[in-house]
């Protein structure tokens, strides 16, 4: 959530400002701001709404200078306004401040600082930081920075300016991300690497508790304590055109279409088709570890969660683990029993999501090895723990998850295999006729694809709808949750996903004529019981549109309307299943109006609890 930019160079910053603003727009943002040194001083431009809102404004007072932050907020402290938004600066105005992240102290602070004669506009966490530094400073603006970071607690991103020190931007990370651009007589800072990539390919990645004093000559890292770093430059390899739609109407769709390919990047080296074994080289486990381990918790939130149950059943049912899943907001706060011989897997598609990245730090306090599954190298996630599984998904610009999620899946089907490969515990026959099916999934997605106007139709019926349900059994109720959040998250449709086998507990109650059912029936060894199911909510009145795969005429019989997806094993049908829903969720939002990249109240990166 939230962006922030920065430039020091010989250049106008307002434009560079803003164009890198857009580029962080997918992280989700209600209000925009500017803050430019020009030949009038530090002046301060900010607007509630889009960023074309203070492009408006910046059209009639252009700020001239080659010197400025930028920042893209999304509500934490304060309603969406133009005085909440960011920069903030001290009641002087010769100091100002971007800030990712919530300072948990912050009433605290305010109450001292407003005792010493502060006065507070806003409702922000984040102006306490402006006059805090203000308060400390003493003629050094890195000094009254470190000064001001360790009297606050929380997270926190920040990009700071004061006008007594016009030539310097200095930067701080402490758990929310920030990199820093070098260029040639320029430098910059971002939120993420698209901000600056237009700019730059080599960045540094900040770590936790490290800061950086930007000017047009060079980049200082340092501590907060003020200790010198040395570090090379990461060089990004990636161009801007894979964050561009690429003639698709919205990144999501560009992102739905993009799954054969980051399926078949994800698998890449990774399986030694003539060999019939997945290699999995990333995870350093010798095989007694693997064996001494007793249970594996998978710690994730939202899309991420969702891949979780999937893995659960894939590494049950391959490696004979006990696995549990945690949301991880829940984590840390029920005390799990962790031991030296728990894994702990997290899963976070940014690699920055704060509450996975807090179990993380849980379970290594507690003795665990963590596996990472995510698509950012670099990031917090994938630096902290033992061992690291990216996802080659690419970049996923709009909020709503499809391609990193599936990836994850994928993720989870080596991981399993690895296992079940290291432990002996499935056949050579086995594992070999399971990587034949993995690696038709690419082509079988594609198929899928192909007929996606069958579900564009269905999708604009439903869309007049306010109330849905899913349902499926096994790995099918694992994916009837995520499609029920990916359509809630875009569309705006009210929908809930039930266990099949939980309807005549009491859900039942809540079918009434015509409401949509949309049922999952992939699992063939629970396909009569399905089947069961669906006939008691068609019995009272419901319309059943079900995915099934193909060659199946029971469930025809049963539905309304069914959508067949190519055969392939009960345990990955998941990553087949999805995709119908990730274009259900696409078109009925498409139908009813919804911006589909930037869904309201919700951000691409949660990067505060």
């Amino acid at each position: 959530m939230c962006g922030i930019v920065g430039y020091v160079g010989k250049r106008n910053s307002q434009r560079i400002l803003l164009e890198g603003l857009k580029k962080l727009e997918y992280r989700g943002y209600d209000s925009a701001g500017l803050a430019v040194f020009t030949d009038h001083g530090l002046v301060v431009r900010k607007a509630q709404g889009r960023l074309a809102v203070l492009e408006s404004r910046l059209e009639q007072e252009p700020l001239d200078g080659t010197i400025g932050i930028g920042h893209t907020r999304w509500a934490t402290h304060g309603k969406p306004s133009d005085v909440n938004s960011h920069p903030h600066t001290d009641n002087s105005m010769k100091f100002s401040v971007v800030h990712n992240g919530i300072i948990e102290n912050y009433m605290s602070l305010k109450e001292e600082l407003t005792a010493k004669g502060h006065v507070f506009v806003s409702e922000t966490d984040t102006e306490v930081i402006s006059h805090l530094i203000a308060d400390l400073y003493d003629g050094d603006i890195v000094k009254a920075v470190q000064q001001a970071v360790k009297k606050m607690s929380g997270a926190f991103a920040l990009g700071v300016l004061t006008e007594y020190e016009p030539e310097k931007l200095v930067a701080v990370r402490l758990a929310s991300p920030l990199i820093i651009g070098v260029g040639d007589g320029e430098n910059f800072i971002g939120s993420d690497i698209p901000a600056i990539l237009e700019h730059t390919r080599n960045v540094y990645i900040l770590n936790d508790g490290e800061m950086a004093v930007l000017t047009q000559n060079g980049v200082d890292l340092r501590t907060i304590e003020g200790n010198f770093i040395s570090r090379e430059t990461f060089y990004v390899d990636w161009d801007l055109m894979t964050a561009e739609k690429a003639g698709f109407d919205h990144f999501m769709l560009k992102e739905i279409y993009e799954q054969p390919k980051a399926y078949r990047d994800t698998m890449g080296s990774r399986i030694d088709a003539a060999g019939g074994q997945v290699v999995l080289n990333e995870v350093k486990l010798t095989p007694q570890q693997i064996w001494d381990i007793h249970n594996i918790h998978i710690v994730a939130c939202g899309t991420a969660y969702h891949a979780g149950l999937v893995g659960k059943a894939v590494i049950e049912q391959l490696a004979r683990i006990p696995v549990e899943v945690d949301v991880a907001s829940e984590y840390r706060y029920r005390d799990p029993i962790i031991t030296a011989n728990t894994l702990v897997i997290v899963v976070s598609q940014s690699g920055e999501t704060a509450d996975t990245l807090a179990a993380l730090r849980e379970a290594r306090r507690s003795g665990a090895r963590v596996i990472a599954i995510t698509n950012v190298v670099g990031s917090s996630v994938s630096r902290e723990a033992d061992d690291v599984i990216v996802t080659w998904a690419g970049p996923e610009i709009a909020v709503a998850s499809t391609k990193a999620y599936t990836s994850q899946l994928i993720a989870f089907y080596l991981l399993g295999l690895h296992f079940a490969q290291t432990l002996g515990l499935q056949d050579e026959t086995m594992i070999r006729s399971t990587i034949a099916a993995l690696l038709k999934l690419p082509e079988q997605v594609e198929q899928i694809l192909a007929q996606a106007e069958q579900i564009k139709e269905y999708a604009e019926h439903i869309a007049s709808h306010n109330d849905l349900f899913f349902i499926g059994r096994g790995s099918d109720y694992a994916v009837a949750q995520e499609g029920s959040l990916k359509l809630k998250e875009i569309s705006y449709i009210h929908s809930e996903a039930y266990a099949a086998g939980e309807l005549k507990h009491g859900t039942l109650a809540l079918i009434e004529e015509g409401i949509p059912v949309i049922a999952l029936a992939t699992q063939e060894h629970l396909l009569e019981k399905t089947v069961s199911n669906i006939k008691e909510v068609k019995a009272r009145g419901a319309q059943v549109f079900a995915i099934a795969f193909e060659g199946n005429p029971d469930i025809g019989k049963a539905v309304d309307l069914v959508f067949e997806i190519p055969r392939t094993l009960s345990l990955l049908a998941p990553a087949l299943s999805v995709i119908p829903l990730q274009l259900l969720a696409y078109y009925a939002s498409l139908a009813r109006g919804n911006d589909v990249d930037k869904p309201r109240n919700l951000a691409k990166s949660v990067t505060v609890e």
